[in-house]
C-alpha cells in the first residue's frame, strides 16, 4: 500500500477521507505551522523543509506498519491492522490454527482436533464455525478461504 503525502493543514478534508480508509499519511507540515496532534498508527509527521532520507524513513516505517499479520490474543481478541473483533472460544481456537499456518492449507481434521480435542463433532458443526467465523473476519480484510479435498486457508 502507497503512503500518501498531504500538505498540513491544507489537505484537512483529504487527511479525513484517508483516515477513514485506514490508508497510511504521512503530513507535510508548513513551517510556521504547529504541530498535528495524531494517535493514528497509520500517520505521521514531518516539518518542511525535509530531509530526503528522513521522509524516506517514514515512509518506510508506515509501509511496514500496513503488513502487519493478523495477531490474537489470549482473551480471544483477533486485531488486524487497526480493526479488532472479539471471537467465541471455538472460533479463537481454530483461528489460533489458522495463524499459525498464515496462507497455508489447513485441513479440516486439525482443524477438528484443534476445536473438539476430546470429541468428534460433525463435519457440519466445523462448516458452521468456519462460516460464522468469516463473517466475523471479512470487515477485517481477512478471508478463509476453502481448498477443495485440503481444507481451509486464511489470507488477507
Amino acid at each position: 500500500m502507497e503512503v500518501e503525502l498531504l500538505n498540513w493543514p491544507a489537505d484537512t478534508d483529504r487527511r479525513a477521507r484517508l483516515q477513514e480508509l485506514a490508508h497510511p499519511r504521512i503530513l507535510l507540515v508548513e513551517p510556521d505551522e504547529p504541530a498535528p496532534i495524531t494517535a493514528d498508527p497509520l500517520e505521521d509527521w514531518i516539518r518542511l523543509p525535509v530531509d530526503q532520507h528522513d521522509l524516506q524513513t517514514r515512509v518506510e516505517t508506515l509501509r511496514r506498519r500496513t503488513k502487519v499479520e493478523p495477531t490474537l490474543d489470549g482473551d480471544g481478541v483477533l486485531r488486524y491492522g487497526a480493526n479488532w473483533t472479539a471471537l467465541p472460544p471455538i472460533e479463537a481456537a481454530l483461528t489460533e490454527l489458522l495463524l499459525a499456518r498464515f496462507g497455508r492449507v489447513v485441513s479440516r481434521e486439525a482443524l477438528l482436533r484443534q476445536g473438539w480435542p476430546d470429541d468428534e463433532p460433525t463435519r457440519n458443526v466445523l462448516d458452521v464455525h468456519v462460516l460464522r467465523l468469516r463473517r466475523r473476519l471479512e470487515p477485517l480484510g481477512l478471508s478463509i478461504r476453502t481448498v477443495r479435498k485440503r481444507g481451509y486457508v486464511l489470507s488477507v
